[in-house]
């Protein structure tokens, strides 16, 4: 696990179902502390030790639920998802609804990404400069920011990137400057300009 800025955490851990290596977060610069689509570190649970225990997993959609029972077994937790995802889950995964525009705890604010799927959800996370964390929405590889391969965007995939750059476009206009992703590494600093020339819009105005 390895910080990124003031109470910002990240990890990778390799997921079997996918074939590859995917991120996760801890976030103490929020109170109370809390996850976003939490895997267990190759190192175990020891490493959050001297940390304010994570007592919130906020997961970007229903696929993302990942190793979140075993944090609920370590700590307690509440797990939460966009309502529309719910019914991914089984009695034995006890789950918390929220609504896009919701504040969750820590004062993380819901935003609404759907497009892929009802359910799917970024994160505005009021650290820093402002930090925004996606799912499956828009992944990075090669340093690149890009979308989901075409077969796991359904029948048009062209109609879901443009729903998808309409979205993360209208986006723009808050301040953050870091960019978290489930899939592929963190953008810590300038990320808004990234994303920005990644939607192909036109620079804003200086903040």
């Amino acid at each position: 696990m390895e910080q990124l800025l003031p109470g910002v955490y990240h990890w990778t851990s390799f997921h079997q179902g996918i074939g590859e290596r995917v991120h996760s977060y801890y976030l103490s610069c929020v109170t109370p502390a809390v996850l976003i689509d939490p895997r267990v570190p190759d190192e175990g649970l020891g490493v959050f030790a001297g940390h304010p225990p994570p007592r919130h997993a906020l997961l970007t959609n229903r696929h993302h639920y990942r190793h979140s029972d075993a944090f609920q077994d370590a700590y307690g937790l509440s797990v939460w998802c966009h309502r529309a995802g719910l019914h991914e889950f089984s009695e034995y995964e006890p789950v918390q609804p929220f609504e896009h525009g919701d504040e969750l705890p820590g004062t993380v604010l819901a935003l609404e990404v759907g497009v892929l799927c009802p359910e799917e959800t970024a994160f505005f996370i009021p650290c820093d400069a402002g930090i925004l964390a996606l799912g499956d929405a828009i992944v990075r590889r090669d340093h690149a920011l890009g979308f989901v391969p075409d077969e796991l965007m359904g029948e048009d995939p062209g109609a879901v990137k443009d729903g998808l750059v309409s979205v993360f476009s209208r986006y723009l206009n808050r301040r953050f400057d870091h960019l978290l992703l489930a899939h592929g590494e963190p953008i810590v600093g300038g990320a808004k300009e990234a994303l920005r020339h990644f939607l192909g819009q036109p620079a804003g105005p200086a903040e």
